[in-house]
């Protein structure tokens, strides 16, 4: 089941478009990884690396990413987590609240 998540989730972060080039993250290669955790709760941890480590706009793909993640049918939660962003913490804090 979880490779069928993986796949809808995925599909979901088509719907993310960086908003400075209007291309999809995924067809970008920001979207790192993917991962389904179906023990508890069916949760997708999803890792995004933007290009620029000063983007501006990571912040606000990251919140999307999780809003069209926790729209997936299966998925109850979502966590994302910005990498090689000089602010990756404070936005992996304000993302995951």
């Amino acid at each position: 089941m979880s490779e069928e998540l993986y796949e809808k989730v995925k599909e979901a972060l088509t719907k993310v478009a960086d908003p400075h080039m209007g291309i999809s993250i995924v067809e970008m290669g920001l979207v790192e990884n993917i991962e389904i955790k179906e023990k508890d709760q069916n949760v997708a941890k999803i890792t995004i690396k933007p290009t620029n480590p000063g983007c501006m706009s990571a912040a606000r793909m990251a919140m999307d990413a999780k809003t069209e993640a926790e729209k997936v049918e299966g998925i109850d939660k979502a966590e994302v987590t910005v990498a090689g962003h000089m602010m990756a913490d404070a936005i992996n804090e304000m993302v995951n609240k």
